[in-house]
């Protein structure tokens, strides 16, 4: 019997390759003979990278980059082999690294992510791939193509800094000076919200209030945002405000795809494309995967979507372990998943369960793993 064992961490509490180890544990109880194989994964949200690494025994590049507010700061992305990076823009620009005060999206810049895929092409990667979740930003992508190249103008000439307050003064746009690598490489945004780039449910007005924007700054940000999109597509013929995501990590999308003609795809199907995640299940007898809390959202995009109806695709049945089970979280079923199980065993408050997160985690493999052996000796006194 071989398992496979894919889930998303618990955040705060445990990383996919504890979940690993304690499922491992578990299986061997019940199961001593049996092949237990495990892959890190994430669904293009904080960790990516690193369980991307994890997955292909890749390679960390650290660096020094501009900030949010333009500090250096310390970051880093990965080398999947000579040709794949892979990289989180949160690494260089994410709200993380803003402490509540400091969050103002009229100044926070993407300028440090262009600094990331600035230095990942010059170490000749021609393959790179960008979680953008979990951004500070409201500056349209402006920062991470200055990093880039392109210089946005003002009506004198002059060149902007790209930042959230500057959208409402860009006159020009100037691609002159675009890095030509560009043109020779492969750019995939890891993206799963289908956000326009203006409007009730855009960048600005949907994402904005976390990064610190008043009503007034917000009102303010928008009708910078809708003079981007309108010079945008006077000067490319491109109405981003079309394009699914384009509004996602503060309009970084929407840059993404016209400047480097990057493509939108789902965070978990890049991840598993990445980790060669198909190849993995062959010979597979079941497949346990996880995360923190299910509910309805768990369909769209995330890994227990993702891990389900990969393996569904092949006929091996999955199973979830997760932390607690929210509104609509049966929809998971319908995505390859076969059952969930979860951690918590008896009503707790919420700092309890997650002080016993791997005491709790361990109980529950066994249980999984016990009824899994208990309907094994069933099926063969049949």
């Amino acid at each position: 019997m071989k398992f496979l064992f894919a889930s998303d961490s618990f955040k705060g509490t445990l990383s996919s390759a504890r979940i690993a180890e304690l499922l491992t544990t578990a299986a061997k109880e019940s199961f001593p003979d049996c092949i237990c194989t495990s892959i890190e994964t994430a669904d293009g949200g904080e960790g990516t990278t690193d369980a991307v690494l994890s997955a292909v025994q890749g390679q960390r590049i650290p660096l020094v980059v501009c900030g949010p507010l333009w500090k250096k700061t310390d970051c880093f992305y990965g080398k999947l082999d000579e040709e794949r990076a892979v990289m989180e823009m949160a690494a260089a620009s994410g709200l993380p690294l803003l402490t509540e005060p400091e969050r103002d999206p009229e100044k926070t810049t993407t300028y440090g992510t262009g600094e990331m895929i600035l230095d990942a092409l010059n170490r000749g990667f021609r393959d790179i791939s960008i979680a953008i979740g979990g951004s500070a930003t409201n500056d349209g992508g402006m920062g991470c193509m200055c990093a880039l190249g392109v210089r946005f103008l003002d009506e004198n000439g002059e060149i902007l800094q790209g930042c959230g307050e500057n959208l409402s003064k860009i006159s020009e746009i100037d691609v002159s000076g675009l890095d030509s690598r560009v043109a020779k490489t492969k750019f995939t945004v890891m993206c799963d919200v289908n956000n326009p780039l203006c409007g009730e449910n855009g960048a600005t007005y949907t994402f904005g209030p976390q990064k610190g924007g008043t009503p007034e700054i917000l009102a303010e940000l928008e009708d910078g945002m809708l003079h981007y999109r309108d010079v945008l597509l006077r000067e490319f013929g491109v109405d981003v405000n079309e394009i699914p995501g384009a509004g996602a990590a503060g309009g970084l999308g929407a840059a993404l795809v016209i400047f480097l003609n990057a493509v939108l795809k789902s965070g978990i199907e890049t991840v598993l494309d990445l980790v060669d995640f198909d190849s993995r299940l062959q010979g597979v007898s079941l497949v346990v995967t996880g995360e923190g809390r299910t509910d309805w959202q768990s369909a769209f995009g995330k890994v227990l979507h993702g891990v389900g109806m990969h393996s569904k695709k092949y006929g091996i049945p999955a199973v979830a372990i997760v932390g607690s089970m929210g509104q609509g979280a049966e929809r998971i079923y319908d995505s390859g998943i076969d059952s969930i199980l979860t951690t918590v065993n008896a009503p707790m408050e919420l700092h309890a369960a997650l002080e016993q997160a791997e005491e709790l985690y361990l109980n529950a493999a066994r249980r999984l793993f016990r009824m899994l052996k208990a309907g094994n000796e069933m099926k063969q006194t049949d």
